[in-house]
Parts: structure tokens; C-alpha cells; sequence
């Protein structure tokens, strides 16, 4: 029977992962900013191990495996909930704003950024090219949202990472593949927005959170859903 692998020792974090989820590069981004030991496993999504099934609720990761003390794990589900616990418990850099309100609204704008992946979801796999048109418009018109946002940079609040960076860097990632395949015009005349995604692509903790194959996977992940996106011709930007 497969079991859950266990933590090597002096390891107490075990983040379950795909190889393309951008919810599990979220939490690898913070791991990696606040310097926390973590050991990695990637499942198949596809085909699913029984140990995972009995430990993931939703039968999604990321899961994040902590061990205790005295041998025992506890399991913690969803990348929010993920990342407010290592913000929480961990040391190293700290990526919520220490006032509230401004904490709180740094949570409503990885809200958004949830959003704006529900929408590439869509975006990256429909077969209809109306329907890759309407959500080519969504997600231009949320990232113009983004643009009055942001300030001086580079980061989304200054010059610190923050876990709105954190989840704004796999969406950024996406259209790091999808710029090979032609030019959707979504971040054209965004100039804030453009400098954010180079600053983001750049970070090491960002780079460090996928694999070298990451590119080539996502391509035929495209593939497999015969997406449209595949011969989406360039979008002038005049």
C-alpha cells in the first residue's frame, strides 16, 4: 500500500505538489523568502496515490505535512491557509504588512489574483476562440486594475516580497510561456504592471519554484486540451 513519504531528518515540512500548480508555487515562494528547510514531493494529479486522498480534503494540493515532536503530522490544506501559517510560526522575512488595515487589503488583492487564475484557467484551455477573446478582455481589463494600484515598486508594495507577489508571480509565469506563442496585447500600455512581472521573473525564490521543465510542461498541457490559445494570433498593441 503507498503511505505518505515521510520527512528526512531535521526536516519538519513536507509541501505535496504538482509540477505546474500555481498555488503550490504560492507556498514554495514564502518557504523559500523566510529561508524554511521544506522538502517537496510532486503527485500526478492524474492518477492520484491513495495516501494523498486519505490526507487532502478537496483532493487538491498544495498540502503542507508538519511534523511534531513526538512523530505525529498534521495536515494543512489550501495555499492561503498555507501561507498564513508561515507567516505566522516562521522566521525570516516578513510578507503581510504588520498594520491591519493594510494587511487586510493585501488579502483582497490576493483575492483578485485568485480570480484573475480562475480566469486563465478559461483562458488556457477552451477550444472556442470567442470565448478565448472574452477572457483575453477579462484578464486585460484586470490587470489595467492592477496598474492603478501599483506605485514605485518594485514589488507590489515597495521594495519587500510580499505574499501578494507570491501570488501574482505564477500568473506572471503563465504568460511567460504564453508570450512564445504570439502576443495577446493583455499587458500592453501597463508599463507598472510590465516592470512588476520582469522584477517578479527575476526573484530567486520565484525562479526556484518550478522545475527547469516547466516550460515544456505547461506546453503540452496545452496540447493535451487542444487549446485555441495554440494559434492565437498576436494582438497589436496600437
Amino acid at each position: 500500500m503507498d503511505h505518505l513519504p515521510l520527512q528526512a531528518p531535521g526536516s519538519a515540512l513536507l509541501l505535496v505538489s504538482h509540477h505546474l500548480c500555481p498555488y503550490v508555487q504560492r507556498a514554495a515562494i514564502a518557504l523559500a523568502e523566510k529561508g524554511v528547510p521544506f522538502e517537496r514531493i510532486n503527485i500526478d494529479l492524474a492518477d492520484k496515490p491513495g495516501w494523498f486522498l486519505e490526507i487532502s480534503p478537496l483532493g487538491k494540493v498544495p498540502l503542507l505535512c508538519v511534523s511534531n515532536s513526538d512523530g505525529s503530522h498534521e495536515v494543512l490544506f489550501e495555499s492561503s491557509v498555507i501561507c498564513e501559517y508561515l507567516e505566522e510560526t516562521q522566521d525570516g522575512a516578513r510578507l503581510h504588512p504588520a498594520d491591519p488595515l493594510t494587511r487586510a487589503r493585501h488579502r483582497g488583492w490576493m483575492e483578485f489574483g485568485s480570480s484573475i487564475l480562475s480566469d486563465l484557467w478559461v483562458y488556457e484551455t477552451t477550444q472556442d476562440r470567442a470565448q478565448l477573446e472574452a477572457k483575453r478582455q477579462v484578464l486585460a481589463s484586470k490587470f489595467a486594475t492592477i496598474e492603478t494600484e501599483l506605485k514605485s515598486g518594485p514589488y507590489f508594495a515597495g521594495d519587500s516580497l510580499s505574499l501578494v507577489d507570491a501570488v501574482f508571480a505564477p500568473i506572471f509565469r503563465y504568460f511567460d510561456v504564453f508570450d512564445t506563442i504570439g502576443d495577446s496585447g493583455i499587458f500592453a500600455r501597463l508599463p507598472r504592471v510590465q516592470a512588476w512581472r520582469k522584477v517578479l521573473s527575476e526573484t530567486p525564490s520565484v525562479k526556484a519554484a518550478v522545475g527547469p521543465d516547466y516550460a515544456d510542461r505547461l506546453m503540452a498541457f496545452l496540447k493535451r486540451h487542444d487549446a485555441v490559445l495554440l494559434q492565437q494570433p498576436s494582438v497589436s498593441a496600437a
